[in-house]
């Protein structure tokens, strides 16, 4: 059975869904899932699972982000992107470059982010973008996010300098909105603004040069197999003959690193156990003096199933 990670170049105008059911066909399973929306507009790399890779989707979604991005000021947008009607437009010709970088410098680091109304966050079961398009005014509470880097590229006086457009790299910690950068960024200086395009080009260890169209996976498919997808998501260990045989049926063994190291793994990022042969035996989270395994994924009585434990 197919099983690894596809890294897809999503394109404009496709929902996240409609890869994974673009997916299902070309793979020829059910069995698919993809680590980490991008909205309709946005382009770039989008995670894909197959089969038995859908079980490390958890722990791409909590990685990093990078995004190669426009954001124009002088418009606001209901939405906070291009693809919304504009709500309020006021002219940016007074501001000035170094206002920008002043600007772009005051939302880079911790922050505290408001989610753009038409987000897909639930609020009391129902999606905020169902409640906006259904006349509601939604307010979303603001959340922690990391902005590691807010470059600034290039910018752009357009319509005699009434709009700005600006080209600028965000590398951003999970569950951070892009348009709600380009909102705020604008609101901060007094004329609003919006995103225009956004290409996603790094999901963790994943990249764009990895990424393939949906009409080249039609063609040859390319899957980033299980072991390579581990190695390059999470901290490896190396397993002897004797370990493998104790995790391939849900045994724990002994801790890879002291308790409380900084190689130490935990449940929220375990490490990447692998077989003499190379092979991707399990998912490993460290106890005290004991590492237990989370996901068992050699040949054993489990298998096929997520392990809690299991003493030996």
């Amino acid at each position: 059975m197919l099983s690894g990670l596809v890294i897809v170049d999503k394109p404009q105008g496709w929902t996240s869904h409609d890869v994974v059911g673009r997916m299902r066909r070309i793979a020829g399973t059910r069995k698919v899932g993809h680590a980490g929306t991008l909205d309709p507009m946005a382009t770039g790399v989008l995670v894909v699972g197959i089969n038995k890779a859908t079980r490390l989707l958890t722990y791409i979604v909590g990685t990093s982000k990078t995004y190669t991005a426009t954001i124009r000021l002088g418009e606001s947008t209901i939405t906070d992107d291009a693809e919304g009607d504009v709500v309020a437009t006021v002219s940016a010709a007074v501001v000035t470059d170094e206002a920008i970088h002043d600007g772009v410098a005051a939302l880079t680091g911790e922050i505290q982010q408001v989610p753009s109304s038409v987000s897909a966050i639930k609020v009391n079961g129902e999606r905020a973008y169902a409640r906006v398009r259904s006349g509601e005014e939604v307010k979303l509470a603001a959340r922690p996010v990391t902005i590691h880097r807010f470059d600034v590229h290039g910018i752009r006086r357009e319509r005699g300098g009434e709009v700005l457009d600006i080209d600028v790299t965000v590398e951003c910690s999970s569950g951070t909105y892009i348009r709600a950068l380009a909102r705020d960024l604008g609101n901060g200086l007094g004329v609003g603004g919006h995103l225009t395009a956004l290409r996603r080009t790094h999901v963790g260890p994943y990249s764009l040069d990895q990424a393939r169209t949906l009409e080249q996976l039609a063609e040859e498919l390319t899957v980033l197999e299980m072991s390579q997808a581990a190695r390059a998501l999470m901290p490896n260990r190396e397993l002897t003959v004797e370990e493998t045989t104790e995790i391939s049926f849900g045994r724990r063994i002994a801790a890879g690193a002291p308790a409380g190291s900084p190689e130490a793994a935990s449940v929220e990022r375990p490490a990447a156990a692998f077989a003499p042969d190379g092979s991707l035996v399990a998912l490993l989270a460290d106890s005290g003096t004991y590492a237990k395994p989370v996901l068992v994924f050699a040949p054993g009585n489990a298998a096929s199933a997520a392990v809690t434990g299991g003493d030996a």
